[in-house]
C-alpha cells in the first residue's frame, strides 16, 4: 500500500454498503461481467448478459454506480461515430473494497514494514527500524489532524477527544474510560500481534505514541497495558505507569 490508510476511498460504512448492493443476484452478476470485459459495456450487453430487461439494467447499473463500483459515460463502442446520442457505457472503477468486523488493518502494518526495510538505518535493527518509522507516521497523522482542525491548545480532555475522531478511523473502536482515559477496545493488528507481540505491540505504541506527538496533546501519554482481545494500549494522564494502565 503506497498511501495512508486515511487516504483510501471510504470509510468503513460506505464499503459495507458497496458490498451490500452486491447482494441482488442480478447486480452482481452484471458487476462481475463488466470486471472481466476489460472494456466499456453498454446497458445493452449487461442487461443480455444476465437475461433481464434494459430499463431493469440501467436500474441496477446505476445502484452500481453510486455505490461507487462502476462509473458511467457517454461514448460510441468501437470508436465509430454515429448519427444521434451516444449511448452510455460503465465500466469498473479503481476502487478496492475491503470489509473486516472488527477492523482489521494489516495494510498498515505491512506499509510500516516495508517502509522500514527501505529506510533502515546503519545504526539499527530491522525491529528499531520499525518502531521508528511507526512512530513517524503516528505523528504525520496526528499533524494532519491537527492541521485540518486547528484545536488550538489540546490539554488532556480534549486532547483525548481529538484522539478518538482520529484513532475511530483506525479501527481502535476508542472508548471515554474516564474525561482523561482512553480504552481502545479493539487491535487493528490481531491476530498479527500474537504471532509477534513484541514487535507488533512495539509499534503500535510508537505509532500512538506518534499520533498524540502530532496532535500536540498536553498531559496524555500512550501507556502499554495489554488487554485480552483489546488494544495493548491505553491513553491516560502523564503520570500513568504501564501496572495503573492496566488497573
Amino acid at each position: 500500500m503506497a498511501s495512508d490508510p486515511s487516504e483510501q476511498a471510504g470509510t468503513a460504512d460506505s464499503a459495507i454498503d458497496s458490498v451490500s448492493v452486491l447482494s441482488e443476484d442480478s447486480r452482481r452478476r452484471m458487476f462481475t461481467f463488466i470486471r472481466r470485459a476489460r472494456r466499456a459495456v453498454t446497458r445493452d450487453e449487461a442487461a443480455a448478459s444476465v437475461g433481464i430487461s434494459r430499463k431493469l439494467a440501467a436500474f441496477h447499473l446505476d445502484k452500481l454506480v453510486d455505490a461507487g463500483l462502476l462509473r458511467a459515460r457517454y461514448e460510441t463502442p468501437g470508436g465509430i461515430r454515429k448519427v444521434g446520442r451516444q449511448p452510455k457505457v460503465y465500466e469498473p472503477t479503481d476502487a478496492q473494497i475491503t470489509v473486516s468486523i472488527p477492523d482489521r488493518r494489516h495494510e498498515l502494518l505491512a506499509d510500516l514494514l516495508l517502509d522500514a526495510v527501505l529506510t533502515e538505518g546503519q545504526d539499527e535493527n530491522a525491529a528499531q527500524a520499525a518502531v521508528r518509522t511507526a512512530g513517524q507516521r503516528g505523528r504525520r497523522l496526528g499533524e494532519a489532524a491537527r492541521e485540518e482542525t486547528r484545536p488550538g491548545r489540546l490539554g488532556p480532555e480534549r486532547g483525548l477527544t481529538a484522539c478518538e475522531r482520529l484513532l475511530e478511523q483506525y479501527g481502535y473502536e476508542p472508548v471515554r474510560e474516564t474525561p482523561t482515559r482512553l480504552r481502545l477496545r479493539n487491535c487493528p493488528f490481531h491476530p498479527l500481534a500474537g504471532k509477534a507481540p513484541g514487535l507488533v505491540c512495539g509499534m503500535n505504541h510508537a505509532f500512538l505514541s506518534g499520533c498524540l506527538k502530532g496532535l500536540e496533546v498536553n498531559g496524555v501519554h500512550a501507556v502499554l497495558a495489554p488487554e485480552p482481545g483489546e488494544c495493548c494500549v491505553r491513553l491516560g494522564p502523564s503520570g500513568a505507569t504501564q501496572e495503573e494502565g492496566a488497573d
